[in-house]
C-alpha cells in the first residue's frame, strides 16, 4: 500500500491542503499566544498545536466515517468546490481572526485548540476527502505538514502573498478532491459508468470551473480597484 503511486499523490494532496489551509489557523496561533512572555509563548504554540492536531484529527476520523453514508460524499463534494473557490476568490468565507491574546499558558492552549478546531472544518472536509477512507494518510499527512505550519506560518503566509500563483495551486488541488468525491459518490456511480468520458468530463468541469470562475472574478476586481484608485487621482 505505501509503495503504490495512488498513495503519495493521496498524500501530497493532503500536505498541500493542509498549509493552504494554514494561513487562518497560522494567524489564530500567533494573536492566541501574542501576549505570553517569550519563555512560554514557544511552548504554548507548541503544545497549542498538539492539541489541535489530536482534535482535528479526530474529527477527520470521524468525517472518514460519515463520508461512507450515501449521498454525503458528493454533498461535500459540493461543499468543497464552493470551499475551493472561496479561497481563490479571496473571501475568508466569514472567517474572523478576532482571537482575544491569553494570559496564561492553559489559556493560550485552549484558545489555540478551540479556534482551531472550529476554523478548520473546511481543512478536515478536504483531507477526509482526499486520504480515500485512509487513517494513515491522515495522521501522516498532519505529522508532515503540522511542524511546517508551527515553525513556519510566517513564511507561508509570506509565499502565498509574493507568488499568489501558489494559492491557485492548491485551489486546484481542492477542486480535484472535490471532483474525486463526486466521481466516487455510489448514488453517482451509474450515472457515470453509463456514459464513456463522463467522468473525466466531471473533473474538466469542476477544476476548469472553480479556477476559471475566481480568476475571472479576481480579474474584475482588480480592474474595479484600479478604476477607483483613478478617479481618486482625478
Amino acid at each position: 500500500m505505501l509503495v503504490t503511486p495512488e498513495f503519495w499523490s493521496a498524500l501530497a494532496a493532503i500536505v498541500v491542503i493542509d498549509l493552504v489551509l494554514a494561513g487562518d489557523n497560522a494567524i489564530v496561533i500567533a494573536l492566541a499566544a501574542r501576549n505570553l512572555p517569550k519563555s512560554v509563548q514557544r511552548r504554548a504554540i507548541v503544545w497549542g498545536t498538539v492539541g489541535a492536531v489530536v482534535v482535528r484529527a479526530s474529527l477527520t476520523v470521524a468525517v472518514l466515517w460519515l463520508l461512507e453514508v450515501p449521498g454525503l460524499m458528493g454533498a461535500g463534494g459540493v461543499l468543497l468546490v464552493w470551499i475551493a473557490y472561496r479561497l481563490l476568490a479571496g473571501d475568508d468565507g466569514g472567517k474572523d481572526h478576532e482571537v482575544t491574546a491569553a494570559s496564561g499558558f492553559w489559556s493560550a492552549m485552549r484558545t489555540i485548540v478551540v479556534a482551531d478546531a472550529v476554523m478548520g472544518l473546511d481543512n478536515v472536509l478536504a483531507v477526509a476527502g482526499a486520504a480515500q477512507g485512509s487513517v494513515l494518510l491522515v495522521v501522516a499527512g498532519l505529522v508532515i505538514s503540522i511542524p511546517i505550519v508551527v515553525w513556519g506560518s510566517t513564511l507561508i503566509l509570506d509565499w502565498l502573498e509574493r507568488f499568489p500563483g501558489l494559492l491557485y495551486v492548491g485551489g486546484a488541488v481542492l477542486a480535484w478532491t472535490a471532483a474525486k468525491m463526486l466521481a466516487d459518490e455510489p448514488l453517482l456511480q451509474e450515472l457515470l459508468d453509463s456514459r464513456s468520458g463522463l467522468r473525466t468530463l466531471l473533473f474538466v468541469v469542476v477544476i476548469g470551473g472553480v479556477l476559471g470562475l475566481a480568476w475571472l472574478r479576481n480579474r474584475k476586481a482588480a480592474a474595479a480597484r484600479q478604476d477607483s484608485r483613478k478617479e481618486a487621482v482625478q
